[in-house]
């Protein structure tokens, strides 16, 4: 692919999310809420609006006094956890730190260090314009590469992001768009994009898909992608008001030249309050 198409068809795909989502119900990611209101009612469950997508970010922070815990079960026996507070409305952080061969009878095989994660909600979503945030993620996925020093794939770093939500009498949903800027593998350390899109039913069951064109992961040797980008997709199940399940698939197109199978991990999400 053309890298200079790529990343104006990141920017059109971008645009054209937030005139399609401009919906006169929009309201996932407000924070304005009437007296006595009801945060389910706000949300359609016990859940808050998503925060992240598979391994992207969204806007979506969590509400002050509230914390989320995250368990991924990926390949190589890989486990990585993830625990987040939200110090205000606005304003998220968080640690992080995993292995592989986890789930194995091998000797575990930890991620070099902790990482860290913040995020900013810079603008809360009106009917108009969605919402704005910008953060900083140290923490990638997949299976440490430690000769590259690099996680497979790769954290965001510094990032921006917009989404925008909408309802309806059947689900809610959100469209997210965003750039970010790696500190990991400075051979190729371009600006890359990302977007996608969240569908959650009222029968509890949701849907997940994300694009990330992978604009700092194609220059061989020592990066792992084709150029065609990373799709991945998933399905949800919020099994309690405050507890999802989710199944993905990563890398649809198979863009990882290491790999020729379709990659699939299991995540396991805790929202309380304090």
């Amino acid at each position: 692919m053309n890298r200079s198409i790529v990343p104006v068809t990141g920017l059109l795909t971008i645009g054209i999310m937030l005139v399609t989502s401009s919906d006169a119900n929009a309201q996932w990611f407000r924070r304005e809420r009437q007296p006595n209101a009801d945060q389910s009612a706000l949300s359609g469950d016990g859940m808050q609006a998503p925060r992240r997508m598979i391994d992207a970010p969204t806007a979506g922070t969590l509400e002050r006094g509230s914390f989320d815990t995250e368990l991924r079960a990926f390949s190589s026996g890989g486990v990585l956890g993830i625990l987040q507070v939200g110090l205000t409305n606005h304003w998220q952080i968080g640690l992080a730190y995993g292995g592989t061969e986890m789930i194995s009878s091998a000797s575990p095989k930890w991620n070099p260090r902790m990482q860290f994660l913040t995020k900013v909600q810079l603008l809360s979503e009106t009917m108009a314009l969605p919402a704005v945030a910008v953060g900083f993620e140290e923490q990638g996925f997949g299976p440490w590469i430690d000769s590259l020093h690099r996680y497979e794939s790769k954290s965001k770093g510094f990032y921006a992001v917009i989404s925008k939500g909408y309802r309806s009498s059947g689900f809610t949903s959100s469209l997210h768009g965003g750039v970010n800027y790696s500190r990991e593998d400075k051979h190729d350390n371009d600006i890359d994009f990302f977007v996608g899109a969240d569908m959650r039913f009222n029968t509890n069951l949701g849907v997940v898909a994300e694009y990330d064109l992978g604009l700092n992961d194609d220059r061989p040797p020592r990066s792992l992608g084709r150029g065609r980008g990373y799709l991945n997709a998933g399905m949800r199940w919020t099994m309690l008001e405050r507890l999802q399940m989710e199944a993905s698939l990563k890398d649809l197109l198979t863009n990882r030249r290491s790999t020729k199978t379709v990659g699939r991990e299991l995540r396991i999400i805790y929202v309380e309050k304090f």
